[in-house]
Parts: structure tokens; sequence; C-alpha cells
């Protein structure tokens, strides 16, 4: 990590890439879906409006963020998310910047399948992650993954516990993978020729190995009011395409005769470490 990217002021990006999903059995289903997305540095943010770029915040807009889409919808993300570190004793290490990988409002609609909060020291190293989950039942859930030597690339585990799809039964475990490389990566940079490129791998093993394949990627880039409006007007139904693409989907494992999973209730506990 360079000094000037350690250095310079964190500000929105937005990440321009493309959603993957293969199913490995009993049918083999995959698709692929262009995307975009948001990455913010969330301290940096509370601390500087004006970091936000093109990106409204908590106020309708093309492209925007609502404190309320996160955690339990009272008060800010960012303080939801600093309970949660406290809560697990990581709050104390995580003295750096909060980044929040996430889907943003669309014209004032939102679905976010998963949302992921990386939690850093000064340093840049990393003290954990939260993947926030949602259903289309309204539901929510969160998996933190920790550990001493937490690093980008590293594959975490783990157990599902919280129903997503009822094309899959709550059993077996998932293995995520981080990436973040290029200028600035892990902190942010002001630099607005730069870029970096960030990647998240997840898979769903069962008792009979791999059986979901799933990854989303992007390019980032500032989000300035010029890169969120181009991006609106590429995407304006994005929010609502995620739901329509979510039926459309499950409807094709109906025909091929995937079996289908009764949703059960939510985990007890919002958190599964």
């Amino acid at each position: 990590m360079s000094s000037r990217a350690a250095h310079s002021t964190p500000q929105a990006l937005l990440g321009i890439g493309q959603v993957q999903h293969t199913r490995l059995r009993p049918a083999r289903h995959a698709f692929r879906y262009p995307t975009y997305f948001l990455m913010l540095p969330m301290r940096a943010l509370a601390a500087d409006p004006q970091a936000w770029g093109g990106v409204r915040h908590n106020t309708l807009g093309l492209v925007s963020f609502f404190d309320r889409d996160h955690g339990t919808g009272q008060g800010t993300a960012l303080a939801w998310f600093e309970s949660v570190l406290a809560d697990e004793g990581l709050l104390e290490q995580a003295d750096g910047e909060v980044w929040l990988h996430t889907y943003p409002r669309v014209a004032g609609h939102a679905f976010k399948p998963v949302s992921f909060w990386y939690a850093h020291r000064q340093d840049g190293s990393l003290v954990a992650v939260l993947a926030e989950v949602n259903n289309t039942f309204g539901e929510r859930h969160c998996y933190l993954l920790s550990g001493p030597q937490l690093r980008w690339g590293q594959e975490l585990q783990a157990s599902k516990v919280f129903h997503v799809s009822p094309f899959c039964a709550i059993a077996g475990d998932y293995r995520f993978r981080f990436l973040r490389t290029g200028a600035g990566a892990g902190v942010g940079t002001s630099d607005p020729s730069a870029s970096e490129r960030t990647v998240v791998r997840i898979e769903h093993h069962n008792e009979d190995g791999p059986l979901l394949l799933t990854s989303v990627s992007g390019e980032l880039q500032p989000a300035s009011a010029q890169r969120v409006r181009r991006a609106f007007f590429g995407m304006p139904m994005m929010s609502l395409g995620v739901v329509f693409r979510i039926h459309w989907q499950a409807l094709q494992l109906a025909v091929k005769r995937v079996p289908f999973f009764r949703k059960p209730e939510p985990p007890q506990a919002f958190v599964t470490r």
C-alpha cells in the first residue's frame, strides 16, 4: 500500500461490473447480468458530506443511499454496524475506515440481496467482514466473519442458517472470498483518474459438495455526478430488475424440476458469527 493512497481522502465509489451465478445440481443453471453498486467509506462520509459525490444521502435521487435500508433500520447504518462490532469485542481494533459494498436505491426503489461491511484497522488491514443478507420475504440476517489473521483473498466460512431461495435447503455452509485490488485498494483515493477493482465470490456447499457459485465484481471509480447519471441512464430500472430477475430465474428452476423448500422461521439471532 503506497503512502500516497494511505493519506488520500476516501470518498464514495461507484462500481460497474457484473453478477454471475451458477447452480451445479440437480440441474445445471447459470446466468450473468451487468450491474452497478456503491462502495462507501462510511466514517469518511459521516465526517464530510461532500464525499458522497453524486450519490444522494437519505433523500430521493436517481441513485441514493438510505441508512434505514441497513441493520435494524433505526439510527444510522454506521452506528448499527459499530454496535455489532462492539458486541463482538471488535470495535476497538476497528479504528480505521469502514467500507460498505451495497446496492443503492435507484429512483427511490431498493432491493439488496446482500451487502458487505468491511471493518479496517488504521493500517488498512481487515478486522472483520459482515455479510448482510435480505430475502424476498422482507427478512434480514447477518453473517460476521472475523479472525486474528483476516486478509484479502482468504476463504472464510459460515454455516447457512437463513432462508434465501426456496430452491435451497438451510444446510451446509457458505465459503466467501473478498478481493480488492488496484490504486487505493482498501483505503480509497481522491485521484479521479485512479481505479481499482473488487470481487466477491460466494460458494454454497452442502453434504454433496459445491452447489451454488456466485460472484459480483466491478471496477471502482469515484461516484461523481456524471458517473452516477451515466450508470442510472444505462440501467434505470436496476433495483426493480433485480427483483424481476430473481423471480424469472426461480421460474426457470421450477421448470427444471429443482426441489422446492418451504420457508422456515428466521433464526432468532440477528447476527451469526
